[in-house]
């Protein structure tokens, strides 16, 4: 779509490319240690060891999802500290608030982000974003974000990112959607079951996902690496992952707190939120290649071109 590159950035657009970077490598990093220290197997520095492989990828899953859980008690609500990021960038960068309400502050994202995400159908997560309103929206007025439940995702393989950008001309992106199409072929739907609703300390509230049938999220991704050879060799999440963001907390609760309080706070609404959607069952069933135009396009509404490519294995 864009054949040529911009030499700098702009001052705000930066900003906000570095928060999605710094939350993102943020949250790497807490999967590679729930995966290196809360496994009982030793694990060598080869993601491709055979004590690595004796674990399932339910198990991969299960373990990186306790390990988010504790995330909040091992290093607090960082996201009430004025909105700040380990690189001491505000969130007043991505969120404003217009005539009463949060409204994101889109900039434009040099090169366009390259994204290839499953998807969540209204039928599911119209009833998943209900839950959440109706849990948080009272104590947060505000000062939340609620991901848009018509674009619920679950992000599997960049084939371009702000980390590590892959810059591709108009004929190059065509040839990685047919790829990807291709891909999706071979793909069969995945039945999946919410294990756990988490609220890390950065302020994001995710949905943790199994998978009980169809194609495995492990599988997916090493598919789209073969697919997409141009691709960072970095990607932001671990191959066994299956999560989807539902919020974002900006800020204090309209309730007064003292710190103490604080995190029994949260995970008491996270325990709310738990009771009501815990074992949620759903079908995805598409593949999407999106170019997001703004920074965190799928995230905050922005500007994205998406194809969408149909699941084609048929299950029996």
């Amino acid at each position: 779509m864009m054949a040529r590159t911009r030499k700098f950035w702009s001052h705000s657009e930066a900003a906000a490319a570095l928060i999605w970077v710094s939350s993102a490598i943020l949250f790497y990093c807490v999967v590679q240690m729930a995966l290196r220290n809360s496994s009982p197997i030793n694990h060598p520095s080869s993601s491709t060891s055979s004590s690595d492989a004796s674990i399932s990828n339910a198990e991969k899953r299960a373990i990186i999802y306790e390990k988010m859980a504790r995330d909040l008690d091992e290093h607090g609500a960082a996201f009430l500290k004025h909105g700040e990021t380990s690189q001491s960038l505000s969130l007043s960068d991505l969120f404003a608030i217009k005539d009463g309400s949060v409204t994101p502050i889109l900039k434009a994202a040099i090169p366009p982000v390259r994204a290839n995400v499953l998807y969540l159908r209204p039928e599911y997560s119209v009833h998943i974003s209900e839950a959440v309103r109706s849990v948080f929206l009272p104590h947060f007025d505000k000062m939340i974000w609620f991901q848009n439940s018509t674009l619920y995702h679950f992000s599997m393989f960049h084939a371009s990112h702000h980390i590590a950008p892959v810059l591709a001309t108009e004929y190059e992106i065509k040839a990685e959607a047919n790829a990807v199409k291709a891909v999706a072929e071979g793909l069969c739907p995945l039945k999946i079951v919410l294990d756990r609703v988490v609220l890390t300390s950065t302020g994001v509230l995710l949905g943790c996902w199994q998978v009980t049938s169809g194609t495995d999220p492990v599988t997916i991704r090493a598919k789209l690496r073969s697919a997409l050879p141009r691709a960072p060799d970095k990607q932001l999440y671990d191959a066994a992952i299956l999560h989807t963001s539902f919020a974002r907390l900006l800020g204090r609760p309209n309730t007064s707190l003292t710190v103490a309080d604080e995190t029994r706070f949260f995970h008491d609404l996270v325990t709310q939120l738990n009771n009501k959607l815990n074992g949620f069952q759903a079908m995805v069933s598409e593949l999407w290649y999106v170019e997001e135009f703004d920074v965190l396009a799928l995230a905050l509404d922005g500007k994205m071109k998406v194809q969408k490519f149909q699941l084609g294995c048929s299950q029996t």
